[in-house]
C-alpha cells in the first residue's frame, strides 16, 4: 500500500487514461504500418514498434497497480501538530539563514522543482514527528545540516 495525495491520484488515472487512449492507439498504428511494409524477420521498424508496445503495456500495468495499491491520505483528518507525509514544511538553514519549503509526498509524487520530496529522502526522515520550533540535525550526501523547522501546514 503506497499513502497518496488526491491529486497525486488523479494525476496516475490521467496519465493511465491518456496511455490508454492516445499511446497505446498510436503504437498500434505503428506496428500495422511496419507490417505492411513487408518480411517482419528484416524489418527494424516493426521491431522497433513491438518493443515500444512492451515498454508502453508494461508501464500501463505498473499504473495499474499503482493505483489499485494507492491509499489516498485525507488532509483533513491530519494535524499540523508534527511533520508527516503531506505536510507542507518551511525550514531555515540554521547555518547559512537560507528558507526553504518542501511538501513531504509519496515515492510516486516526489518532483523536486515543485518544492516535493519523497518521504523516503534524508531530509523528509529527518522531519518526520518534528514540530514547529524544532532543531533537526540531518545526515544528507554533503554532510550534516541543520534546519530549524519554521511552520507546518498542509
Amino acid at each position: 500500500m503506497a499513502y497518496i495525495s488526491e491529486e497525486g491520484y488523479q494525476e496516475m488515472v490521467k496519465e493511465l487514461r491518456r496511455l490508454e487512449s492516445v499511446e497505446r492507439p498510436k503504437v498500434i498504428a505503428a506496428i500495422a504500418d511496419a507490417r505492411d511494409k513487408g518480411d517482419l524477420s528484416e524489418n527494424a521498424e516493426y521491431d522497433a514498434a513491438k518493443e515500444a508496445q512492451v515498454l508502453l503495456e508494461s508501464k500501463i500495468n505498473q499504473l495499474k497497480n499503482d493505483i489499485s495499491d494507492a491509499k489516498i491520505i485525507d488532509t483533513s483528518k491530519l494535524s499540523t501538530d508534527t511533520v508527516q507525509i503531506l505536510s507542507k514544511v518551511d525550514l531555515k538553514n540554521v547555518k547559512t539563514g537560507a528558507k526553504m519549503n518542501y511538501t513531504i509526498v509519496a515515492e510516486k509524487e516526489a518532483n523536486l522543482k515543485q518544492g516535493k520530496i519523497s518521504v523516503n529522502t534524508p531530509i523528509a526522515q529527518g522531519l518526520l514527528g518534528k514540530k514547529a520550533g524544532d532543531i533537526v540535525d540531518i545526515q544528507i550526501p554533503k554532510g550534516m545540516i541543520s534546519l530549524e523547522i519554521l511552520r507546518i501546514s498542509f
